[in-house]
């Protein structure tokens, strides 16, 4: 049984619950930082429709961040001084205040491939505030969560625009794949 499967079968389960479940469950996926949470997304999705499972994903994604934020803060703090975190970019997210902080946490939540507790953990323990972070975070979720969702929905519901999706996405993958194998 795939994650999704679980997730869609716990939600359905949990009935008049399940929009706290699903809450829930994305807060331990955001406090985890390795998970990524489009099996969540999906089920939510799956359950709760486009819309409705979009809102429930960001409130999720939204509070997953902010309470993983503040537990790799209380935990982590103390590794921002290591060598490991030398490459330019993440130097530049650790030593970020106010404004700088707040465009690089945006930028970055609006990517894609970038992973999201990866942002949280390099921002808990570098020098932005909550704040900074719960606004930068919560407003580069937007974008990046409708992207997702309406990819997630049209595969799911395998309509004509799923379907092109995937052939770009895998197209895509292929030709990167492709330029890496070359360039070796």
């Amino acid at each position: 049984m795939q994650l999704k499967d679980f997730m869609i079968e716990l939600l359905t389960a949990s009935d008049h619950i399940a929009f706290m479940v699903s809450i829930a469950v994305n807060i331990f996926v955001s406090v985890l930082g390795v998970v990524p949470s489009v099996f969540v997304t999906a089920a939510n999705l799956a359950v709760f429709g486009l819309w409705e499972g979009m809102a429930v994903s960001f409130i999720g994604e939204a509070f997953g961040a902010i309470i993983s934020f503040l537990l790799y803060r209380k935990g982590f703090r103390r590794l921002a001084d290591r060598k490991g975190f030398s490459h330019p970019k993440v130097k530049q997210l650790l030593k970020a205040e106010g404004k700088e902080s707040f465009l690089l946490i945006l930028a970055l939540r609006i990517l894609p491939f970038v992973p999201s507790g990866l942002v949280t953990f390099i921002a808990a323990i570098g020098k932005t505030s909550l704040l900074i972070f719960v606004a930068a975070s919560s407003i580069g979720k937007v974008p990046a969560l409708l992207i997702e969702g309406y990819s997630v929905y049209q595969v799911i519901h395998w309509t004509w625009e799923g379907k092109l999706f995937t052939a770009i996405i895998s197209c895509i993958l292929v030709g990167l794949v492709w330029k890496r194998l070359k360039t070796r």
